[in-house]
């Protein structure tokens, strides 16, 4: 943690503003122009509104108010937001092509599994990025010595860090850090600090003691029992990943909004509009603000926009990213149909739970004994160009309204202003790809 975002990153960005131990730029040029740092300061602070709180701490104006980031910001700037504000940035592309390498090597090691082919990138990776350091900050001039602390050289072990230890998000963190953090409540006598410190830390491990020999953890726990399902949520049998949460809003539907459900429906059941829309008509159609995923511990809470009223200092939680099958034939009606998975983007608009009473409607759907069905209204932001390293995507403008099941909802995601377009950033890697198996593409 220390390594990376609290040293190396900041080091770099000292090199860039002409503020690392007196060093010009020598033989180079990577240095940023007052006008354009800031521009990358004003659009680092605009940024924090529209990546969603679980991606981290708000960042602020990393020209301004550098002096205040944490470890935690560090790593949501370089990760993300970084990425973007640096593009076209620098004169010459070299030197952004050189911090998304190290942006991608950073990737690997937060990765929760790596393999072994992935250490070894990992090792050639730093390898040949400390080369490309000393070239352009060192520029091999004893003069300019200063530039490769040792930092610098650490880098070169995180490979083999990562054989001896396993991935690096097992020991990334300080727990004594942490456990002074713990600490700091006890302080309630200032005459007798330490006796305050001693007797805390005594009778927190009788209490973990009597928790692990007699199994009594909840029993003896001061905060109130976690509900697994939130006041005024909604579990659906049947969607058994996600959580429904309010603000909740029951009657009828505008007609546009009931013919996207009617056609969503009628596609997935290969069936006719003319047999859906009397079935969805005698339905009853209820509309929830948030939706939780809850298929991990901590799971993203999506927020449907059209139902949640933003706040000025809200942080968007409405951008997903989302997967469906599409034909790779559509525009050829000769050739049989194949199913391939596509990932999109857009803003979650609304969330619809479809409960059907009617006995002729379910079993015209199959529904069984979970005679519901929950939908999601998206927006689509149409992609029109993707970074060539890394898992950026750009759009203009947003598409048309795609009503899906909510199941196809796959992370939140979040977006960083790039000039006169958006890029969508997902923290989600390609571990939570859905993988189409076309061996199962029977029906």
């Amino acid at each position: 943690m220390h390594l990376i975002f609290e040293n190396l990153l900041p080091n770099l960005i000292k090199h860039w503003t002409g503020e690392f131990k007196g060093l010009d730029e020598g033989s180079e040029a990577y240095r940023f122009l007052p006008h354009i740092w800031e521009a990358i300061g004003k659009a680092t602070a605009a940024a924090g509104g529209t990546m969603p709180s679980a991606y981290g701490a708000r960042v602020p104006n990393i020209e301004q108010d550098r002096a205040n980031m944490s470890a935690e910001m560090w790593s949501l700037w370089l990760l993300y937001i970084g990425p973007v504000v640096l593009r076209r940035r620098f004169l010459h592309q070299k030197y952004y092509d050189h911090f998304v390498e190290l942006v991608r090597l950073v990737q690997i090691c937060l990765q929760f599994e790596i393999t072994h082919d992935e250490i070894c990138d990992v090792r050639a990776g730093f390898q040949k990025w400390v080369v490309d350091y000393e070239k352009i900050y060192y520029q091999h001039n004893p003069e300019r010595v200063s530039a490769c602390p040792l930092t610098i050289h650490a880098l070169l072990h995180i490979a083999d860090s990562i054989e001896y230890m396993g991935p690096v998000w097992c020991y990334w963190a300080f727990p004594m850090e942490r456990y002074c953090g713990n600490l700091q409540p006890a302080l309630k006598s200032r005459r007798y600090p330490y006796a305050s410190l001693d007797r805390y830390v005594v009778e927190r491990a009788q209490m973990e003691q009597i928790n692990a020999i007699y199994n009594v953890a909840p029993e003896m726990s001061l905060r109130p029992p976690h509900r697994k399902i939130p006041r005024g949520g909604y579990a659906p049998i049947a969607y058994p990943t996600c959580i429904l949460l309010p603000p909740r809003v029951a009657g009828p539907i505008e007609s546009p909004a009931l013919t996207a459900i009617v056609v969503a429906l009628a596609t997935r059941f290969n069936m006719r509009v003319q047999e859906v829309r009397p079935h969805v008509r005698n339905a009853d159609i209820v509309q929830y603000g948030r939706v939780r995923r809850v298929d991990t511990d901590e799971g993203d809470t999506i927020r449907a926009a059209d139902l949640v009223a933003s706040r000025e200092d809200s942080r968007d939680a409405d951008y997903v990213r989302y997967e469906l099958y599409v034909d790779r034939n559509k525009r050829s009606k000769r050739k049989k149909v194949e199913l391939e998975l596509e990932t999109f983007y857009g803003q979650l608009r609304r969330i619809y739970v479809v409960r059907f009473r009617d006995p002729h409607a379910i079993a015209a759907f199959d529904l069984g004994n979970e005679p519901e069905i929950v939908l999601a209204s998206i927006r689509s932001c149409p992609v029109t160009e993707t970074h060539n390293v890394l898992d950026i995507h750009y759009y203009e403008n947003q598409g048309e309204l795609d009503t899906v099941d909510i199941t196809s909802i796959q992370a939140l995601v979040g977006r960083v202003r790039d000039i006169d377009r958006w890029a969508i950033v997902d923290r989600s890697g390609t571990l939570a790809r859905a993988v189409f198996d076309s061996s199962r593409d029977s029906n």
